[in-house]
């Protein structure tokens, strides 16, 4: 199983986790708050995640299929998610709100909603 522990992450990702998170749910208090849904995970994991929408059902979630940002270890990635009375509430506008955040502690740290072809909002790396 993936990890959700940003401990499993490199230090960079570490002190900007800590650091964004609470600003984010110290700012919108009343919003869904922000947790890491991945930091580490294996190739096989993330063979699994390639297979969706291709091999398998659901829609495709990833390009990678190994040796990805989550795939080292530490990793060099990390994704969150946002929740509401025990529901992930995927709306774009919080993803926005943390990435605004992160960029504004590092520019070292990437946002994958700005990537161009494959636009993954939860994903922030190094």
């Amino acid at each position: 199983m993936p990890s959700r522990d940003i401990k499993d992450c490199v230090p960079v990702l570490q002190e900007v986790w800590t650091k964004a998170s609470k600003i984010y749910n110290e700012k919108y208090p009343d919003e869904p708050y922000v947790f890491v849904t991945c930091t580490h995970r294996t190739n096989a994991e993330q063979a699994a995640l390639y297979a969706k929408g291709r091999t398998k059902p659901g829609s495709i979630v990833t390009y990678i299929q190994k040796d990805g940002k989550h795939n080292s270890y530490p990793a060099k990635a990390f994704d969150v998610a946002f929740q509401k009375n025990r529901k992930c509430d995927w709306n774009k506008i919080h993803f926005m709100r943390f990435a605004k955040i992160v960029k504004e502690l590092t520019t070292e740290v990437k946002w994958g909603g700005d990537w161009k072809r494959f636009k993954d909002m939860p994903h922030f790396e190094v």
